[in-house]
């Protein structure tokens, strides 16, 4: 093994010319007993696209905005919270697979190989094995990134673990950030997650699941509705896109003392357009349910709303109650421009996307708020 000083310092995505550089020496030399290189085993796909009207990292941007005019929460904001929240899952799904591309040079064949990160100036060591097992399944290949000071720890100094197969797409990779680069990720600590992805026969083309646990947490008295958790299934048939799941804010309050609420939602829109419909429902992070009557009708935004509104401030006027539930009425309707409304359709070209939304339901709250992603 190279020693640290005389190692090449490289980061994750130019990891590709030197393994591509060992495997072409590797054939050319006559003395060494190797079989020619093959294409790229790695997946050519590992995520699916949100729309972007489903999707909007830069919503919390503009979350002021969609508040009643006195300042108080209202439907908008929580709608406006959704797509944010569903942005997350997808990011790490584009994470997943831009990761994968940086590293799609052609290997056929188990190797070991230690490095020395650019990102963080700390040594990896990755390691490549055909035939592998993950959770009960078998999978042709497995490729590992520890951080080598690390691999004593409780995690085994894990940062990515990648299972899959090639001839049907088929895969599950597992990220902690923290230890693929602890300089860029320095406060991820403990944040960890999980990308499924798969072309197999199911109701879908193609369908994603992503989960995430252990992410760190804002300051409440900042952002009472940072996430901890988050589990996110993405179905894609043709250009239709369906999405559901559930996202955990532990110090997420409304108009009481209540303390903890899921993010419970589905949605339906078109692949690369301008048109969503999402659901979201509002239950308890201890709601142990997987019925979609009591997370999506029983715990509905305008439910929980009113019941909340009417504990803080009993006796408050419906006009004023009315004020606070702006918007709060299902479905929820998107365009390029993001949120619209909610209840009322603005477009007959938004219905079929809402007819999509009774199929489907999220998981289990209380599950969500217990949920632990693990390294094998």
């Amino acid at each position: 093994m190279k020693t640290k000083e005389t190692m090449k310092k490289i980061n994750l995505l130019t990891l590709i010319s030197l393994v591509a550089l060992l495997l072409f020496a590797a054939s050319c030399d006559d003395s060494i007993d190797t079989p020619p290189v093959q294409e790229s085993i790695l997946p050519e796909r590992f995520s699916i696209d949100v729309p972007d009207p489903l999707a909007n990292p830069d919503a919390a941007n503009g979350r002021k905005a969609g508040r009643a005019a006195e300042g108080e929460l209202n439907g908008n904001e929580i709608y406006e919270l959704l797509s944010l929240f569903i942005a997350i899952g997808e990011g790490a799904g584009e994470l997943t697979e831009a990761i994968l591309g940086g590293l799609a040079f052609e290997i056929d064949r188990e190797f070991f190989l230690s490095y020395e990160s650019d990102d963080d100036g700390r040594v990896k060591n990755l390691t490549v094995v055909k035939g592998d097992t993950y959770e009960g399944g078998d999978y042709e290949y497995s490729l590992t990134i520890t951080d080598a000071e690390s691999e004593g720890n409780d995690d085994g100094g894990k940062g990515m673990q990648v299972f899959w197969n090639k001839e049907v797409i088929k895969g599950v990779a597992i990220i902690k950030p923290y230890n693929l680069d602890r300089v860029k990720d320095a406060e991820a600590g403990d944040a960890i997650y999980k990308m499924e992805y798969s072309e197999e026969s199911t109701n879908y083309d193609a369908h994603m699941i992503v989960t995430i646990d252990n992410l760190p947490l804002e300051d409440p008295s900042v952002d009472p509705y940072s996430i901890s958790t988050l589990k996110m299934f993405v179905g894609k048939t043709g250009e239709v896109i369906d999405v559901y799941g559930n996202s955990y804010h532990p110090n997420a309050t409304f108009f009481t003392d209540d303390l903890g609420f899921n993010w419970a939602f589905v949605a339906s829109g078109i692949h690369k357009g301008s048109i969503g419909v999402a659901e979201v429902g509002l239950p308890g992070g201890s709601v142990d349910s997987d019925d979609r009557e009591v997370l999506l009708v029983e715990n509905s935004l305008k439910n929980v709303f009113t019941a909340q509104i009417q504990m803080a401030f009993p006796g408050l006027p419906q006009e004023q109650i009315d004020a606070y539930l702006q918007n709060t009425e299902a479905p929820g309707y998107f365009n390029s421009d993001g949120f619209i409304q909610g209840g009322e359709s603005p477009d007959p070209l938004f219905d079929q996307f809402a007819d999509r939304l009774q199929d489907l339901t999220p998981y289990n709250p209380a599950v969500i708020a217990a949920l632990e992603v693990n390294f094998e």
